[in-house]
């Protein structure tokens, strides 16, 4: 293409992936500059977003690392730490301050010269100022017009492909592709949804003539994404339910009955209404594919044991994997207990089972006498032989391999696939369960069980911790347990094992023995050592255990009324509310303490104000990603989107999402392998490499 030389297609290709011409106009703008408003300097205000203003330069100062100002006669750029130009118009002056590039800027903002500023707003000492703002030559040529901003990196801007050459290079690009582009929805989609074409779209989304045209372009543009990715999900997801022959399972069958009825509490709605939603999936003759959401302490496991039972009831067997030894010990201990009344046979398989319990529950898995098999990865092993598996549930799915499951699958009755039922206590959005388990049927237990108190939670800084000890000796005193947690980032992060053993000699000292006893638990202890504390902790020896987030899923100890969580700006947002849901789970008031350090960025700030605004876990995922885009989201998103997405955000986009979904699902009722005529554009472009990825949502 014209523009674009060897070494610019090379840098291109490595800072933004973009290889073809076809790759560089799905490259959109993520903001745009209106050059039609210029805003007075007096009118300017910190809050304001980015603005516009045409000043002229007054005044040009250079500045040391010491913050001394350097005489202009003697200038050596390489000892200047910071530029400051004063700016003025007829209302008021600001300061614009640079870092970078500042030999370039200060040969070019003479004083005397007038130029265009953009940038954003804020106060320093008392003063108007904008660090690195954009600036322009005031010529006319782009006033009342939206200027495109486009994804960068340091190195194509060091390298002079700058805004403006992108915009160039845009120009050239569009020229090319518009008069061959061809149409990619049907058009009687265009017409019932009501969207621009997709030439329109695309030269209105790179140089808008108006905010109107603009908008409908990027509708068009979002629409199409999500419209298309949904209906890729969609159509597999029907594919694969009238191929998957699964086991019928008709029976409700005593064992379900016995244990259902010797409950000692009533099931939330929540916990009814989604197990009617997994009996109708295990009778229908398919096979089940369901993701099971619900907050941390909302009766997952309760849901699991009656689906369990379910299996059992018709002859199968059921296993249940969980993602960590510590997680598979309590589930079995507490299966156990809700199994009494059954007779049904469970047993626990882990990589400390020995080699003569092994071959006991070997030998009891293939005759049929082992009901429901609890354990982690050791299940998938080939040694491991069902009789006839019927049921599979998986606890935290983003902890597993696609390929693991696949060995999971393989050990099912007379090769038929098991029904499969994956569990998560991590609270996804819906916009991103949709996306990323777009083909499987998504449940939510969305009601907390009676009886659970809520967790009152603080936010304190380093100050309060002398009160903090004092407080967690006045619930010690009452017969309470306490939970201290360190950041452990990375498991060889030196800094942190400071921390964490520094924290574990600070809390002995403040604790000490014989009235107190303190454990500890870390990754780098043996299964053994990490055992024995955990056990002391949850049988009641120990009053506190110290940890890092080893903890953080399932560990259930209903007699630990406080947690701490040290330097709690440093966790993302649904790993600060699974560690909360560790307390709160007895009958009495609990707390959880969120120590913050001394330096907190403003977004680690709004974080723990939103933990300690709401206890809903749904919530703070909706919030956590529009804080910080789908890509990031802590365990949800290990396994990537099953496309990338170049216009559309599932934080900002829900709407157009469930539209798009229902609009998919619409399409296909009517036409379920996309065969009639009016329909090919569609089929073509979900043979697109974009929608053939492998699929990493998939549970089978």
């Amino acid at each position: 293409m014209p523009g674009v030389g060897p070494k610019r297609a090379e840098l291109l290709q490595k800072e933004l992936g973009i290889v073809t011409v076809g790759d560089l106009v799905h490259l959109y703008p993520f903001r745009y500059i209106d050059r039609s408003t210029v805003v007075r300097i007096a009118d300017i205000h910190p809050d304001l977003a980015q603005v516009q203003v045409k000043a002229m330069v007054t005044k040009v100062r250079l500045f040391a690392k010491n913050g001394a100002e350097l005489p202009p006669e003697k200038l050596k750029f390489n000892v200047v730490s910071r530029m400051s130009v004063m700016v003025a118009d007829d209302s008021g002056e600001m300061e614009a301050v640079f870092f970078k590039g500042v030999k370039w800027m200060y040969e070019r903002l003479r004083p005397g010269s007038t130029f265009i500023f953009f940038g954003k707003p804020s106060v320093f000492n008392n003063r108007l100022n904008m660090v690195h703002p954009e600036v322009d030559a005031p010529d006319n040529s782009n006033s009342g017009v939206l200027t495109g901003v486009y994804p960068s990196t340091e190195k194509l801007k060091n390298s002079g492909i700058t805004g403006k050459v992108m915009l160039r290079m845009m120009g050239t690009a569009l020229q090319e592709v518009l008069p061959v582009v061809q149409e990619t929805l049907p058009d009687y989609i265009l017409k019932e949804k009501g969207l621009v074409p997709l030439t329109f779209a695309l030269r209105q989304i790179h140089f808008p003539v108006d905010q109107n045209a603009l908008a409908k372009a990027s509708y068009r543009l979002k629409f199409e994404e999500l419209f298309l990715l949904q209906l890729s999900l969609l159509k597999q997801k029907y594919v694969r339910s009238r191929n998957a022959v699964g086991l019928k399972m008709d029976v409700v069958g005593d064992a379900f009955n016995a244990c259902y009825k010797s409950l000692p509490y009533d099931l939330t709605g929540a916990q009814k209404r989604v197990i009617r939603e997994i009996r109708e999936d295990m009778r229908s003759g398919h096979q089940m594919n369901r993701l099971l959401q619900g907050d941390v302490g909302s009766g997952k496991t309760m849901v699991a044991v009656l689906s369990a039972l379910l299996a059992v009831g018709n002859g199968y067997q059921a296993c249940i994997m969980a993602p960590t030894e510590v997680l598979a010990q309590q589930h079995f201990a507490n299966i156990s207990k809700y199994l009494r009344p059954t007779g049904v046979k469970a047993a626990l398989l882990t990589g400390t089972t020995t080699a003569a319990q092994r071959r006991e529950i070997h030998a009891g898995l293939e005759d049929g006498s082992i009901g429901i098999l609890i354990g982690t990865h050791a299940l998938i092993e080939d040694t491991v032989n069902f009789w006839a598996l019927g049921l599979a549930i998986i606890d935290e799915q983003h902890r597993f391999g696609v390929d693991q499951r696949a060995r999971l699958w393989n050990k099912g009755y007379r090769q038929i696939p098991p029904h499969v039922l994956v569990m998560t206590a991590t609270p996804i959005p819906r916009t991103l369960a949709m996306t990323l388990y777009g083909d499987l049927d998504v449940s939510v237990i969305d009601e907390m069980p009676p009886g659970r108190k809520p967790v009152t939670t603080l936010c304190v800084g380093e100050g309060k911790r002398h009160a903090m000890h004092n407080f967690i000796r006045d619930e010690i005193a009452k017969g309470r347990q306490a939970f201290i947690v360190y950041p452990l980032i990375f498991e060889s992060e030196k800094l942190d094992y400071k921390n964490l053993e520094l924290g574990y000699e600070e809390i002995v000292k403040a604790f000490p023995l014989p009235q107190y006893k303190v454990a500890i638990v870390h990754g780098q202890q043996s299964a053994q050592e990490k055992a024995f504390n955990m056990d002391a902790f949850v049988a009641g020896r120990a009053n506190i255990l110290v940890s890092t987030t080893v903890i953080e899923v399932g560990v259930d100890v209903p007699n630990a009324s406080v947690m701490v969580i040290e330097s709690a700006e440093r966790f993302g947002l649904s790993q600060l509310h699974q560690l909360r849901g560790r307390v709160g789970r007895g009958a009495e008031r609990s707390y959880c303490i969120l120590m913050k350090g001394t330096k907190v960025s403003k977004e680690s700030q709004k974080r723990l104000d939103l933990l300690v605004s709401t206890e809903n876990g749904f919530e703070l995922a909706e919030e956590d990603m529009k804080l910080r885009g789908p890509g990031d989201l802590e365990g949800t998103m290990q396994s990537g989107l099953p496309i990338s997405l170049n216009i559309a955000s599932l934080a900002k986009d829900g709407l157009i999402l469930n539209d798009a979904r229902g609009y998919a699902q619409h399409i296909l009722d009517r036409d379920p392998a996309l065969s009639e005529p009016v329909n090919a554009p569609l089929a073509h472009e979900l043979q697109r490499d974009k929608y053939q990825t492998k699929d990493y949502s998939r549970i089978s």
